[in-house]
């Protein structure tokens, strides 16, 4: 049984605080994925739980054991790296056994960790090939396999699929999922694309500057995002958040005198941001009728799917999911119609979510 508990971690780099007092509870065998953008101390806070980097304060606590001191050879961990590190010389074989064989395992062992491996990979083609001679998405499996055959009791993965291109990063997410639940350990996988975060994970952790924003599963992150960051970065394209004023039971753009009708936040703001999913807003051609008015700026058309996106007069800019035969002219007027029962609400000075 592997649960990890995270109390208060903080990191410094001489005089520059990166991580903020991080405290997380993770589940033996959960796949937790931790997603934020670039700089945000995702992989600084893998590299802790590693042992890669001493933890400036706090406690790191792995199935009921202090890490805090204990060197990375002894945590029974496996890491899978962004770059393959593969070594050039050697064979999908040899790259494979070299860490097992470290561990002091006796040949017949070995062997059968290999051959497990290789086939829950699809490898067993690929034993004798050195990596120049395989594709990007047999390399990455490769360094998977590696670390696979040492049984970690937590497996790291950094960002392993951002050298591939969408087909194989398709590929290799569907195999890394099975593999999790083929082996039923604890993962904890890093990346900065929320649709990787969104498919994999059993609990994400979104990360802003060192802090955690939001933990939870991938609905509630969608469905109920804590703050305006979370509800911006889960999901795409983004929630449009539409800065707004409330007058009693009435709430419209602020200086424009457009109302929204519907539901309003249980909370007592005056000033607060309304945000919408692109399944959350209706445009109608034309310049007559209800809701607010926008010109069109242009179109995504994705084959089973189209996104408009339109400009409000006062400059804000919101997308639109419609039906793939739907066309508009650039800078057409449209009226835009928000549903009020998918709205989310936020307080416009924390940026927090409110009670609707």
């Amino acid at each position: 049984m592997v649960d990890l508990s995270l109390r208060g971690i903080k990191k410094r780099f001489r005089t520059v605080d990166v991580l903020h007092g991080i405290d997380l509870e993770i589940k033996d065998k959960e796949l937790v994925v931790f997603v934020g953008p670039s700089g945000c101390g995702k992989s600084t806070l893998l590299r802790l739980v590693a042992g890669l980097d001493p933890i400036t304060d706090g406690e790191f606590w792995m199935a009921g054991t202090k890490m805090n001191d204990v060197a990375p050879s002894r945590r029974g961990i496996a890491m899978v790296f962004q770059s393959y590190a593969l070594y050039p010389h050697m064979d999908v074989y040899e790259n494979m056994t070299f860490g097992a064989r470290l561990m002091g395992l006796d040949n017949a062992e070995v062997e059968r960790r290999i051959a497990e491996a290789a086939r829950m990979l699809r490898l067993d083609a690929l034993l004798k090939r050195r990596p120049k001679e395989l594709s990007g998405g047999q390399r990455q499996r490769v360094a998977i396999g590696r670390a696979l055959v040492r049984k970690p009791e937590l497996l790291l993965l950094d960002e392993p699929l951002s050298n591939l291109d969408a087909a194989l990063r398709s590929e290799v997410r569907l195999e890394i999922a099975k593999l999790h639940r083929d082996i039923g350990g604890t993962t904890i996988y890093v990346t900065h694309d929320q649709v990787e975060a969104m498919t994999l994970a059993d609990r994400i952790v979104v990360m802003n500057q060192g802090r955690v924003e939001q933990f939870g599963s991938p609905r509630e992150l969608y469905e109920t995002p804590a703050n305006t960051f979370v509800a911006t970065f889960i999901g795409s394209p983004q929630m449009s958040l539409l800065e707004m004023e409330r007058d009693g039971d009435r709430i419209g753009i602020a200086g424009t005198g457009s109302v929204v009708p519907g539901r309003l936040p249980a909370a007592d703001e005056r000033q607060v941001i309304v945000g919408v999913r692109p399944d959350a807003v209706v445009i109608t051609p034309g310049e007559d009728g209800e809701g607010l008015s926008a010109r069109v700026v242009y179109t995504e058309y994705l084959g089973d799917n189209a996104f408009t996106y339109v400009r409000l007069a006062n400059g804000q800019l919101i997308s639109v999911r419609c039906t793939p035969d739907t066309e508009f002219a650039i800078d057409a007027p449209v009226r835009v119609g928000l549903l009020p029962n998918k709205a989310h609400f936020f307080s416009s000075a924390t940026k927090q979510r409110l009670p609707a």
